[in-house]
């Protein structure tokens, strides 16, 4: 699963890296520990309000899709689906496994017309060494690493989106409306798999006008075929301090990786 991650980019980084035309008005801080429930940006194709029709967004083909924009939203990490009658749902649902997201009632309809890109630095994962130090419970310590981009780019996670509308709020209220999203996984590729068996499934730069396109709706064509596994050597992973632990830790210390010789000898 990917539980926890880092987004520290600034929204006009973001805005130049993924050409989008319309960010929200709100900036969010910095996060090197983003957690299920926190305020994330998302990167998004969608019609604006109808007073705002009539905008234009390309592809990458050049192809022109009247009344769609590129958007940065500001989303809840933890998607409610449009039917839910408690938003607390979103709690448990942070991650949608790429195998049944297409037919699970939770993500089905966002799947077809409300996909997006969560943009990150990288996320972190736990390993747990069987033959590693043990705790004060008995049960083996858990080691972080932090898993990002080798080159440095962003790490453009596969998402979904949902909006969720309040019933207790007058429909001029601006916290009406609740938008969340949820990350889509996979099976991890073999040199990350020895940490986690699941990741992130990223989309490369090349599909992320399709993956977006609200017109790709999965009657003629899969949205997941626009998908692929990180391929070997994409990706690199380093341990990292224990702090990411707690969530009330947040600062660029925590992407510091520590000593290897710290480390379990299973996986070096």
């Amino acid at each position: 699963m990917c539980g926890r991650y880092a987004a520290s980019k600034n929204p006009a980084d973001l805005v130049e890296e993924f050409e989008v035309v319309a960010s929200p008005d709100k900036v969010l801080k910095p996060d090197y520990n983003v957690a299920p429930t926190k305020f994330v940006y998302a990167v998004m194709d969608r019609r604006p309000r109808q007073e705002r029709a009539g905008t234009t967004a390309e592809t990458a083909s050049g192809e022109v899709r009247p009344d769609v924009r590129r958007e940065l939203a500001i989303v809840k990490w933890g998607l409610v689906p449009s039917w839910a009658k408690d938003p607390a749902i979103g709690n448990k649902m942070i991650n949608a496994r790429m195998e049944t997201v297409a037919e699970k009632p939770s993500y089905r309809g966002a799947f077809a017309k409300r996909r997006c890109i969560l943009p990150a630095d990288g996320y972190y994962e736990w390993y747990t060494p069987q033959d590693g130090p043990k705790g004060k419970n008995g049960k083996p310590l858990k080691q972080p690493f932090f898993i990002h981009p080798t080159d440095g780019s962003s790490l453009a996670m596969a998402g979904l989106y949902e909006l969720w509308r309040d019933p207790s709020r007058d429909d001029d209220d601006p916290y009406a409306w609740l938008m969340t999203a949820t990350v889509l996984t996979t099976t991890a590729e073999d040199s990350l798999g020895q940490i986690h068996d699941r990741m992130p499934l990223l989309v490369e730069r090349e599909r992320w006008s399709d993956w977006l396109n609200p017109e790709i709706d999965g009657k003629s064509s899969d949205p997941r075929d626009l998908l692929v596994p990180a391929a070997p050597g994409r990706l690199t992973a380093y341990p990292v301090s224990t702090l990411v632990n707690d969530v009330r830790h947040n600062g660029p210390e925590l992407l510091d990786p520590i000593p290897i010789d710290d480390q379990p000898d299973a996986l070096f």
